[in-house]
C-alpha cells in the first residue's frame, strides 16, 4: 500500500478524552490520510474513467434528501437504495481500517453491489474522478477524504445528516452535514520483535541495532503517514505543531547513521522482513500484527510525549449516480455496526465515546487499541500548510 497526504483541519472542539480514545483525544486536527500519492494529475482520473465506464446519471428524490426522514424513513431509504442496486466507492483499500469487511457487510446486508474503484487512489484522485465522470453512472457516489481536500471541495458535496448525527461532536462535522469525520488514529512505530530490540521511544531508532531497518510510510512531502511520521519525530525532539524542523533533523541523523531505509513499506515488505521497523498509522501497524500472528511478532508502540493524531472525512457526491445508496452507505458507516467494523480494524470511530457510554462498542476491539500516554497533538490547517512548506524546502537535502 502506498500512501498519500489528505490533510486539513476540522476545527477545535471539546476534549474527547476517555479510556477508549486514550488520554486527551482532542478533535483539533487534520483529517490526514495515508494511502497513495496526493500530487496527481488528470491521467489518474482518466484511469478511473476507463475502469468505471460511462452512462447517464440518475435523477432521484434521494438526490436532495438531507436525512432519511426526507424520504419517509429508513425503510423507504433502504427500498430506494435497493432499487438503484449499486454503490460506487473509490480509494478504499480492503486492508485499510477494515474497509474490506465494511464493503462486504454492506453489500450482503442490503443486497447492493458495491463497485470499488482505484483502492489506492488519493483524495485528489477522488475529486478528479467526480469532476471527470460527472453525469455518468460510474462516477463516485461517496468520498472518504482528508479534510484538507474536503474543505477545498465542499461545493461538490450534498448535505446529509445520519440518524446518529447527535452522537458526533460538533467539532468533527459540518453543521449542515456537508462532511462528517469518520475515524481517526495516532502515528506509531511498528516493529518485528524477533528481528530488532523493542522500541520504547523515537530516539531509540538512532541506535546501531536499527541500522538499515527503519522505514517511513511515504515521502513526507507527498504522503500523510510520512508527514505525520516526521511530525512525531519533531515532537519527540523538542518540536511542536508549529515546528517540524527537529523532525527533519532527526531523519537527517537517522540517514547519517545508516538506519533510514528508503523503502515504502507494504504488507508484503513487512511479511518478508524487508522493513522490520515501520513508522505508520497505529491501525495499520496493529492490523499488521494481527495479520502476521504466528508468522512474525509485529508490535506497535505510540511513543509517549510524541502523539500525533488525525481524523478523516466522509461526504456524499452531490451528483451521485446512486443518491439513495450513497445515503444508505452513510447511515451504515455511522451505525453501531459500521462504527464497530472500523473499530475492529483498529481505527477509532468518531462515535466511539458515545458508544462506550451506551455499551454498544465492541469491548474486545476497544481493548485492542494502543493506550498512549500524554496529550495528542492534532494540527490545524494553518500548521499543516506551514509545515508542509518547510518539508518541501528541507526534506530532500536532509535525506539525500
Amino acid at each position: 500500500m502506498t500512501d498519500h497526504l489528505r490533510a486539513g483541519t476540522v476545527g477545535a472542539g471539546e476534549d474527547l478524552a476517555n479510556p477508549a480514545h486514550g488520554a486527551g483525544f482532542t478533535p483539533v486536527q487534520p483529517g490526514i490520510r495515508a494511502r497513495a500519492h496526493w500530487l496527481v494529475g488528470t491521467a489518474a482520473a482518466a484511469a478511473v474513467a476507463l475502469a468505471w465506464g460511462s452512462a447517464g446519471a440518475q435523477d432521484s428524490a434521494a438526490a436532495t434528501a438531507t436525512s432519511a426522514a426526507d424520504l419517509g424513513g429508513m425503510d423507504q431509504l433502504i427500498a430506494a437504495a435497493q432499487e438503484e442496486g449499486e454503490l460506487n466507492v473509490i480509494a478504499l483499500p480492503p486492508d485499510w481500517a477494515n474497509y474490506g469487511k465494511m464493503i462486504e457487510t454492506f453489500a450482503a446486508k442490503y443486497g447492493i453491489e458495491v463497485n470499488s474503484a482505484q483502492p489506492d487512489a488519493s483524495s485528489q484522485d477522488e475529486i478528479n474522478a467526480a469532476n471527470q465522470l460527472r453525469g455518468q453512472d460510474r462516477a463516485p457516489d461517496v468520498f472518504d477524504l482528508g479534510s484538507n481536500v474536503a474543505l477545498r471541495n465542499t461545493d461538490l458535496f450534498a448535505p446529509y445528516k445520519v440518524a446518529t448525527w447527535d452522537d458526533i461532536p460538533d467539532a468533527l462535522k459540518d453543521p449542515n452535514g456537508l462532511w462528517v469525520s469518520d475515524y481517526g488514529g495516532y502515528m506509531s512505530i511498528g516493529y518485528d520483535a524477533d528481528s530488532v530490540p523493542a522500541v520504547a521511544s523515537v530516539t531509540d531508532l538512532l541506535k546501531p541495532e536499527y541500522r538499515g531497518r527503519v522505514a517511513l510510510n511515504g515521502n513526507p512531502t507527498q504522503a500523510a503517514a510520512g508527514f505525520n511520521g516526521v511530525m512525531m519525530a519533531a515532537l519527540a525532539n523538542g518540536g511542536s505543531g508549529d515546528d517540524i524542523a527537529p523532525g527533519v533533523e532527526f531523519f537527517r541523523q537517522l540517514k547519517e547513521a545508516g538506519n533510514f531505509l528508503p523503502v515504502d513499506p507494504t504488507p508484503a515488505t513487512i511479511a518478508s522482513g524487508q522493513t522490520p521497523v515501520v513508522i505508520d498509522w497505529e491501525y495499520l501497524n496493529v492490523g499488521q500484527g494481527a495479520a502476521l500472528e504466528g508468522q512474525r511478532d509485529w508490535q506497535t508502540v505510540v511513543p509517549d510525549g510524541a502523539i500525533v493524531g488525525a481524523f478523516y472525512v466522509q461526504a456524499i457526491n452531490k451528483d451521485a449516480p446512486h443518491p439513495a445508496a450513497a445515503r444508505l452507505w452513510q447511515e451504515f458507516l455511522y451505525s453501531d455496526e459500521g462504527q464497530n467494523i472500523w473499530l475492529q480494524g483498529f481505527a477509532r470511530p468518531v462515535r466511539l465515546e458515545a458508544m462506550v457510554e451506551a455499551g454498544t462498542a465492541d469491548e474486545e476491539a476497544v481493548a485492542n487499541l494502543p493506550a498512549p500516554k500524554g496529550t495528542p497533538v492534532f494540527l490545524t490547517q494553518e500548521q499543516i500548510e506551514q509545515q508542509q512548506q518547510y518539508l518541501l524546502e528541507h526534506w530532500e537535502q536532509a535525506v539525500e
